[in-house]
């Protein structure tokens, strides 16, 4: 690499294999890792519209669109123009659609996608990888849909050659439906920088209208405007394949991972069922540099979209050591918070990126921290992420404000028993929103100048790569009304009307309607420190008393505990379905608008039961089971079934409820132990 590379230290962590590497046509054999091995074919020719142009003796044309941006400089002092650098622009959680009716805040989710794709053109970036959630409802508006194609095809449509190549079987890892491979690579379109996602949780697959499994992406897909990876179709035997990608002598295995339910998952994982395929060692076109099969020549990037563990209990996410330890880096969906430098993994042997999503969707903490993409480079087993802050991106501000103190502050002059506290409340409020608006306003000031340098810097990249200049032509309007969200700690006192209040901050926010967010305080535990005498403030704050309790936010409430809460532990049972599956059915009714979700439910059970019935016929089952030939029987033997669904339903709750409660009282322990050894310290 040249000095001013400056690449990621990055242990690669492997371990040592044990004897030969299985045969290239042993496509399903399993390695020690217990990781399957997929023979790669050789890199083909390239035809007419594919990535890389040939000359008549089969050689690659230099390309100089993967050459280094002008000032990096080799070890000669000149400046490196290695073609053999991989870029790809990392971007996630798009969102696109999000509030699309609102008049301040509908355009926001498209600008910031846009700036994303401009930025991948600036940079000139090979592709651009995307980490699930593109649309930010599963069944997208005509107007969401028709937006998203202006801008993909503005942006990713061109005649300049694409610099790398897939020397893989791309039905294997691809979901192409209308050539069969990468879409740069049809005959009939001229794609210059490819799009690569996966689908997340608000845009994965559902049936409707016939029996296929779709995503909003596969119409992206069927258009050749996106190149879908990463879905399995098989719930119970999940076989990540791999795309892998060449580019001159760096090698990039890309492994893709939709978002599925996570205990499911998690299930399946625990299980050993999922497998990840592996580029087979043995294959000449897979040998190191000296010709050997030892380590890998393959930089491997894992791409998902699930749950972090951020304490959700150990079923409901992906931990990180269930990641393969041979994986180089992982790009992380799902969690919105940006934390786009990479982190050392758990296990120690490969890097973490959270690109965090593009557009606010929830007031919270982690969506007010400054949006930024990840420009990935990669040489050889080498790599770097330079982070890019977005400038589309609304400014976002919270704070906190306690009542009570505020009251000890001002002497007296907010008081809990005042006629007119509710005056004294709003004018004090709205003293602290002015200064969260004007927060945000500066933050917003900062983010254009920063897009100024930005721009004057890849300025001269823009004329070379894009002559055209591509207009940008979505715009978040009216950028100085800024999002704010004030969190109040109302214990004693009462609360506001939200939309009254936040009728004076029209015209300068985008939220009007909801900046306050009132909470109290630990009312059971208050009254229990009262009655043991108070104690020390130190002792209040040790044991949780000071800690405010939030109000539940509307979308952490889960269908599946509202289906167990009235009808699992309510003595009125459902007789022909299982709550289970009804839980299941009716979140995909309300989250996904899946509006035949509970009649396919239905319809599966009763298929299922017909089978059994069948199978067993008139004469009773084999294992000396009562015949069902009258409607008594067929009401018992319908019940039965039901009851012993119930009951695994039942199990695999305890079990939760017991590994969640371990999992409780191994922090305790463990912060406890942590308090002690401070303790021991200070003495």
């Amino acid at each position: 690499l040249s000095q001013s590379f400056q690449p990621n230290e990055m242990p690669r962590g492997r371990r040592p294999r044990g004897g030969s590497a299985p045969p290239p046509e042993d496509r399903d054999s399993s390695d020690d890792d217990g990781v399957a091995v997929a023979a790669a074919p050789p890199p083909r020719r390239r035809e007419r519209g594919e990535s890389s142009a040939a000359d008549d003796d089969g050689s690659a044309v230099d390309d100089s669109r993967s050459a280094a941006a002008p000032g990096d400089v080799g070890d000669d002092g000149e400046e490196d123009h290695d073609s053999s650098v991989l870029k790809i622009l990392l971007s996630t959680d798009n969102h696109l659609g999000y509030l699309e009716r609102d008049p301040v805040r509908g355009r926001d989710s498209f600008a910031a996608l846009e700036e994303v794709l401009s930025l991948a053109r600036h940079h000139k970036a090979d592709m651009v990888l995307l980490s699930g959630d593109l649309f930010h409802d599963n069944k997208p508006s005509r107007r969401t849909l028709h937006t998203t194609m202006d801008i993909i095809r503005r942006y990713c449509m061109g005649g300049e050659p694409v610099g790398f190549q897939i020397v893989s079987d791309q039905s294997q890892c691809l979901r192409s439906i209308v050539s069969g491979r990468a879409n740069y690579e049809d005959e009939f379109y001229s794609v210059d920088l490819p799009i690569f996602t996966i689908h997340g949780n608000h845009d994965d697959p559902t049936r409707e209208g016939g029996p296929e499994l779709l995503s909003p992406v596969d119409l992206l897909s069927v258009t050749n405007l996106v190149n879908y990876f990463g879905r399995q179709d098989e719930v119970d035997n999940v076989r990540v394949s791999p795309i892998l990608i060449q580019k001159d002598d760096t090698k990039v295995a890309l492994y893709g991972m939709g978002s599925m339910r996570d205990e499911r998952l998690n299930r399946m994982w625990q299980g050993k069922k999922v497998k990840f395929l592996r580029p087979d060692q043995t294959q000449p076109d897979n040998a190191d540099a000296d010709g050997g099969y030892g380590e890998s020549s393959w930089f491997n990037i894992f791409t998902l979209h699930q749950n972090r563990d951020l304490g959700r209990g150990s079923k409901n996410c992906v931990h990180e050591s269930m990641i393969p330890e041979w994986m180089d880096l992982v790009v992380w969906g799902h969690e919105h918070e940006c934390l786009i430098d990479p982190s050392e993994s758990l296990v120690g042997t490969f890097r973490i990126t959270q690109p965090g999503s593009s557009v606010a969707t929830s007031l919270t903490q982690g969506e007010s921290r400054r949006k930024h993409v990840g420009l990935l480079e990669i040489k050889g087993q080498q790599f770097r992420l330079k982070s890019i802050p977005l400038g589309s991106v609304r400014s976002f501000a919270m704070g906190d404000v306690s009542l009570a103190e505020k009251a000890r502050e001002n002497g007296g002059v907010l008081d809990a028993e005042d006629p007119k506290v509710e005056e004294t409340m709003s004018d004090l409020l709205a003293a602290e929103v002015d200064a969260l608006i004007q927060k945000a306003r500066d933050e917003a000031e900062h983010l254009r100048k920063d897009a100024e340098e930005e721009a004057q810097r890849t300025r001269a990249l823009e004329d070379e790569f894009d002559p055209d200049k591509r207009q940008r032509k979505y715009q978040i309007k009216d950028p100085d009304r800024v999002l704010v969200r004030l969190k109040v700690e109302h214990t004693g006192f009462t609360t506001l009307n939200n939309q009254r209040f936040g009728a004076q901050f029209v015209g300068q926010v985008a939220n009007p309607s909801d900046i306050l967010l009132f909470h109290k305080r630990r009312q059971a535990e208050s009254a229990k420190g009262s009655k043991t005498g108070g104690g020390s403030k130190k002792k209040r704050g040790a044991a949780g008393l000071d800690v405010p309790v939030e109000p539940e936010d509307l979308a952490d409430v889960n269908i599946e505990d509202l289906v167990t809460e009235n009808l699992v532990n309510n003595d009125k049972k459902l007789e022909l379905l299982d709550e289970k599956s009804m839980g299941e059915a009716l979140e995909q009714f309300v989250d996904k608008k899946n509006t035949r979700a509970i009649t396919e439910v239905a319809e599966d059970i009763l298929e299922q039961n017909q089978k059994i019935l069948i199978k067993r016929g008139k004469e009773g089952g084999e294992d000396g089971e009562a015949a069902v030939d009258n409607p008594t029987s067929l009401r018992e033997f319908l019940g039965a079934m039901t009851d012993r669904k119930r009951a695994d339903f039942e199990l695999e709750r305890e079990d939760k409820e017991a590994e969640e409660e371990n999992e409780k009282s191994g922090t305790k322990t463990a912060a406890r132990k942590q308090a002690n050894s401070k303790d021991d310290d200070s003495l």
